[in-house]
């Protein structure tokens, strides 16, 4: 539909990381310059190149369509036809790593969600006091003690012995807020758009989904908390660390079932 609805800037930037190996994914992706708009669902798998399931289709190829919280409808198809509509198409759609394409396909700047919070132009944020998104804080220190877990949380990768990466790391997420539904089911993938104009994506993991992580490297996440923080890669994260930066919990804010936003400012 990007021909008549244009795409927002936070997806074209995320499709172009994903089709520039970033995640170690092999993954190309064209958008639709010409009208009318293509509304189909055409869903095609191949083996060593040739057509061998096709199906079509109400789903639209999201986490969502695709689980429990909707009703959706696909039929099989002739995978020669399917893929055989796919590939008329090909001619008319404008790579997404092309240069050209705020000239084919209209990048809007701004989002507005259910509340008041605005995501701007290449990710620029804003929360205004008003906002009545659904939001929760998440606390970095651990409970019991009161300081930053020295084998988990933010230093989860702070184990030699192991040859772990010392920057991998994982928000904890209490009982209450998991069981809760504000964040996707375990496993489910969701996007985290920060404060900083960064975006992570993101993965509920371990027992009961208790951890965010970010998914395909979970070094990520405390990669961007070091940065936050002023910290070197791999530095061990001390509370005194948070103090001095202004804060030991993170707000996340729902945006919708695949999108937050993970406010981590100083005000």
């Amino acid at each position: 539909m990007c021909s008549q609805d244009g795409i927002q800037k936070s997806q074209h930037l995320g499709f172009q990381k994903l089709s520039q190996g970033e995640f170690n994914t092999d993954f190309k992706c064209g958008y639709v310059t010409d009208r009318p708009p293509i509304h189909s669902k055409v869903y095609t798998w191949l083996r060593n190149g040739e057509p061998i399931l096709g199906f079509m289709g109400s789903a639209n190829y999201t986490q969502n369509a695709f689980s429990k919280s909707m009703r959706e409808v696909l039929t099989e198809k002739s995978a020669l036809d399917c893929f055989g509509y796919y590939q008329s198409l090909i001619d008319k759609t404008i790579d997404c790593l092309s240069d050209d394409v705020p000239d084919f396909i209209n990048l809007f700047d701004q989002r507005r969600a259910k509340g008041n919070l605005i995501i701007e132009s290449e990710l620029e944020t804003s929360i205004t006091t008003e906002s009545n998104l659904d939001k929760v804080t998440l606390t970095l220190l651990e409970k019991r003690t009161g300081e930053v877990p020295a084998r988990s949380g933010l230093n989860w990768g702070q184990r030699p012995e192991h040859g772990r990466n010392p920057n991998q790391a994982y928000l904890n997420i209490p009982a209450k807020i998991g069981s809760s539904g504000f964040f996707p089911e375990r496993f489910e993938q969701f996007m985290v758009l920060t404060d900083d104009n960064k975006e992570l994506i993101c993965v509920r993991a371990q027992d009961n989904g208790k951890a965010i992580h970010t998914t395909l490297d979970n070094s990520r996440m405390g990669e961007y908390f070091r940065y936050r923080l002023g910290l070197p890669n791999g530095a061990f994260i001390t509370k005194d660390d948070l103090l001095r930066y202004g804060r030991t919990d993170v707000d996340f804010h729902k945006i919708d079932d695949e999108t937050f936003l993970m406010d981590f400012s100083v005000h």
